[in-house]
């Protein structure tokens, strides 16, 4: 895709001449309808920003700062009081410094460096759809008792996913919550398996839980259907199938219906904990929080953003939800001393800084009890684009690789998957392999109803099949230049972490 954007740094962007995302006209379309809560830009006014308050938890403290906004000219939107986050919107200058010195106030800041600007019509480029000749010969090519497409599913075969549906598609108990740009439930391969009461709005960083709040503003908002089709698309003789077929899956919206459908922290703090107070046994994260990259803790509304996502996700890991999201597809080392950030702030100026990852956190991925994914080839390598990292990475997943061809019907080496109006295409990135993770551990968590988060955790590094680092000096564009050095052995290393998911082992 020409245009880049956080989510779609996790479901990686490429040039349209070399876009990965096609779509197949095999079903009638249908209306996909867009969220009921007004764009940020309207409820926050043309000149304001968003802010989050982080503080004490006792009510009079909370109390005394919500009193706090108002005078310093804000105004309250939602106050999250179990974990002692409050989101604000204020056009008043100087209004987080003013707000730090408060008492009981622990950190607050901007959570963007520009006002949002009316939402207009979304530049994804084209889309390349495949011909009608082309799904006939996957579909020619799939067997007895397996979906439509299913031959050109490499991904679910890699993992043996293929298998693992014969022992145990998964729990109806188990619900993974898609925390993304939204979900088309109306596609006919999630229909059956989406979950309206555990599904929300969380666009203003307040829930809405509107009927098809948790739509995508438009067809072109097509990551998050894409992410929940690899988790849960059905078993049922039409398109595709999902790592985890008989679980159940739901959408949580958080990305602003503007052009670059930026992802912000009062929407990601709504997303983690209406998950964990509507039962939601894991949560899908294939995103990193906009508009840094990294937010480092030495900057205050960075640190105030890094402290009210954490303090959220902590949140729902106490309340039984596991997280697990996409390490970035910058292809940072993120155990080395020094990356370089070019991309930030991405709702203004971009300017290129130099960052410690160990100081400089990408959000949801780098924080504490998080499942951190890398994305894996058709020849379980290294994707060229996934960061990594020794000690970082925990698992890996396929996410594709526009450089290694798979052995199926269209030769794609990305991700084949749902998307609006009934569609299906491929996708690359790191976005892509993390839902491959979540089934897996929605397998797991239906293999052991009572897995608390960290046990899971362990689960998905037991199960794990570990390539060990590569032979030779790794160059995943294949144009003679070293692109990254593998740290570690055969049981855990940077590439890799702990290994490859497996979700056969998961159901056996």
């Amino acid at each position: 895709m020409a245009r880049r954007r956080s989510l779609l740094r996790l479901g990686l962007a490429v040039p349209i001449a070399l876009s990965l995302t096609a779509s197949l006209g095999l079903l009638p379309a249908s209306a996909s309808a867009t969220p009921r809560i007004p764009s940020a830009a309207q409820v926050e006014g043309p000149n304001s920003l968003a802010y989050v308050i982080n503080t004490e938890t006792d009510r009079h403290t909370i109390a005394a700062v919500q009193r706090a906004v108002t005078a310093a000219g804000g105004t309250v939107v939602v106050t999250y009081d179990r974990i002692g986050v409050i989101v604000a919107h204020s056009a008043a200058p100087g209004f987080g410094e003013r707000l730090r010195a408060v008492r009981g106030v622990r950190s607050a800041g901007a959570t963007r460096t520009a006002p949002l600007s009316a939402a207009g019509t979304t530049d994804d480029g084209a889309v390349r759809y495949l011909s009608e000749a082309g799904a006939a010969r996957i579909e020619q090519a799939s067997g007895a008792g397996t979906e439509p497409l299913e031959a050109d599913q490499w991904d679910l075969r890699t993992i043996g996913a293929d298998k693992a549906a014969e022992v145990n598609a998964g729990s109806r108990d188990v619900t993974v919550a898609v925390i993304d740009t939204g979900v088309d439930d109306t596609h006919p391969d999630l229909a059956a398996n989406f979950s309206p009461s555990q599904s929300a709005s969380c666009v203003s960083g307040k829930a809405d839980t509107g009927y098809g709040s948790w739509r995508p503003a438009s067809p072109d908002y097509f990551h998050g259907t894409h992410v929940a089709g690899t988790i849960a698309a059905a078993r049922n003789g039409i398109g595709v199938a999902g790592v985890a077929p008989g679980v159940r899956v739901s959408g949580i919206t958080v990305s602003q219906p503007t052009p670059r459908q930026l992802i912000y922290a009062e929407s990601v703090v709504c997303a983690f904990v209406f998950a964990a107070d509507h039962g939601v046994q894991i949560t899908n994260n294939s995103y990193y929080v906009d508009p840094w990259q990294y937010n480092c803790l030495d900057d205050p509304d960075q640190k105030a953003v890094v402290d009210a996502v954490d303090r959220a996700q902590l949140y729902a890991q106490r309340q039984g939800t596991l997280n697990v999201a996409g390490a970035g597809n910058s292809n940072h080392d993120l155990d080395s001393d020094a990356v370089t950030d070019r991309r930030s702030p991405n709702d203004s100026t971009p300017t290129s800084r130099t960052i410690d990852p160990h100081t400089c956190r990408q959000l949801p991925a780098q924080l504490p009890g998080v499942v951190t994914v890398s994305a894996t080839s058709a020849r379980n390598t290294k994707s060229y684009y996934s960061s990594y990292g020794l000690g970082v990475i925990d698992v890996a997943a396929p996410g594709g690789d526009m450089y290694q061809a798979a052995d199926t019907p269209s030769k794609e080496g990305g991700i084949l998957s749902t998307l609006p109006n009934n569609q299906y295409g491929y996708q690359q990135g790191t976005s892509m392999a993390t839902p491959h993770v979540s089934g897996v551990a929605a397998l797991l968590k239906s293999a052991h109803p009572r897995a608390t988060p960290a046990q899971l955790r362990a689960l998905l590094k037991a199960q794990a099949d570990n390539p060990g680092c590569p032979a030779t000096p790794y160059d995943g564009n294949g144009d003679g230049v070293v692109d990254a050095t593998c740290a570690g052995g055969e049981r855990v290393n940077g590439f890799y972490g702990f290994g490859i998911v497996n979700a056969l082992r998961a159901v056996e």
